[in-house]
């Protein structure tokens, strides 16, 4: 047995751990095994009897939650499974509030804990009313492009045309039933988003060999409608080449990497983004793309359910169904397979993606293959991460490559020596601690 999302283990009671049912609770409910070692291991709990009365007790009274505990015996030795529903209101600990992320316990403040409060009313970020804003504050231009692409994708009536400002927005659900403009209607169409947040800008860096090699930016900051298309433009111009090829007399300059897939990628970071956190970051190096936003993915999802058939969970639910109307995505959750393919179909390896630092990201590579005779596609996806980590800082070490992708020191040996044997890499420094890996020169 292992710790997951809505599992946790511990070997005895300690009240603190009223935290842990705290966490589940604010989350997707859970379980909490006591008698139960961090390797799942059963070591038993000898005072069961008594901690069946006093956790739901404690937990009446510190937490104002029900909870059920059950009795569960291996051979002789015996173990309690407390299980935590889901509260429909916020919970907190003396006063402190406790979320469930991943198998780790959170506590939450600022504008993390605002936004579990409004999930608990069934509200967003993007919801919240924007004192004193009106429709002065809206770029018109831009309301009358979304009403012509949304009209010409079918998605609105043609009567949309000569409808009130007012009346569409509130279609949209964009205006509060008090009349007030949402911090949504500002990023998607205001002439100054700055007034609610100052990180929705859209930063862009060309690095050298590593994130400290910063060569020159960009940071584009206009309402989130018309981003798309602008960091597109930057990238075009400033940052990405178009190698020159001909099919027969037709000259060709496609993107050094697919620009639907560019475009998809900017897109979903703009759409899925935490607007209540920091950045969206675009880095361009010589040989890949990272493109970072802030906010992990919804509880129904996993990195591996992106790539499977799945639903559609926006994290921006009226911010995303006005780039649907718009035309400039799906509501099938197809993104991601987009990407992948339209990566595929022009010859570069599959991205990279992954959740890190609170934060979604995809990885383009520009390259096919490391070396002449080495190509990507066969390696493992944690392999291909510890080659860019390589690229990133100039070296890794056996210890430093399972912290990054979370593997024993038996498995990152193997991907290691498979990487040496491969000519991925090469070795340099002595046998054992002082060993690190560097790639071929």
């Amino acid at each position: 047995m292992t710790e997951q999302q809505n599992k946790e283990y511990k070997q005895s009671w300690k009240d603190e751990y009223l935290k842990w049912i705290c966490c589940f609770a604010n989350a997707q409910g859970g379980r909490l095994f006591i008698g139960i070692d961090d390797n799942g291991v059963i070591v038993g709990v000898q005072d069961y009897s008594k901690l069946m009365d006093e956790i739901p007790n404690k937990s009446v009274n510190h937490l104002g939650l029900v909870v059920d505990v059950n009795l569960h015996n291996s051979g002789d030795k015996h173990y309690l499974e407390v299980i935590v529903p889901v509260s429909s209101v916020p919970v907190a600990y003396h006063g402190i509030y406790y979320y469930r992320s991943g198998s780790t316990k959170q506590e939450l403040k600022g504008i993390a804990l605002q936004n579990l409060l409004l999930k608990k009313i069934g509200k967003k970020w993007e919801d919240i009313p924007v004192e004193e804003a009106s429709l002065k504050d809206l770029s018109i231009t831009t309301i009358r492009r979304f009403i012509s692409r949304s009209v010409g994708m079918n998605r609105i009536p043609r009567t949309a045309r000569k409808m009130n400002i007012e009346l569409l927005l509130k279609n949209l659900d964009l205006i509060t039933e008090q009349g007030q403009l949402t911090n949504a209607s500002l990023l998607l169409f205001g002439k100054n988003f700055m007034k609610i947040s100052v990180t929705a800008s859209f930063k862009i860096g060309r690095f050298g060999k590593s994130s400290h090699d910063l060569l020159f930016q960009d940071i584009v900051e206009t309402n989130i409608f018309d981003m798309a298309d602008r960091v597109m433009e930057v990238l075009k111009t400033k940052y990405l080449i178009r190698p020159i090829s001909y099919k027969g007399l037709e000259r060709i300059e496609p993107l050094e990497y697919p620009e639907p897939a560019l475009r998809e990628a900017i897109l979903n970071a703009i759409i899925h983004k935490d607007y209540s956190s920091t950045y969206v970051f675009l880095r361009v190096y010589d040989d890949r793309l990272h493109l970072w936003n802030p906010g992990s993915l919804p509880e129904e999802l996993t990195v591996e359910k992106l790539r499977a058939d799945h639903s559609s969970y926006p994290r921006n639910r009226n911010i995303a169904n006005v780039f649907f109307k718009a035309g400039y995505i799906e509501s099938w959750g197809r993104g991601i397979n987009k990407i992948i393919d339209s990566c595929i179909e022009s010859g570069l390896p599959e991205p990279l993606i992954e959740l890190e630092q609170g934060g979604f990201s995809i990885t383009f590579l520009k390259e096919r293959h490391a070396n002449k005779h080495a190509p990507f596609e066969e390696l493992e996806e944690r392999q291909l991460k510890a080659i860019l980590y390589i690229r990133e800082y100039g070296s890794i070490n056996n210890t430093q490559y399972q912290k990054l992708v979370g593997i024993s020191k038996r498995t990152a040996t193997r991907d290691l020596q498979e990487l040496l044997e491969r000519n991925f890499i090469q070795k340099s420094g002595n046998t054992g601690k002082g060993t690190s890996y560097t790639e071929p020169t």
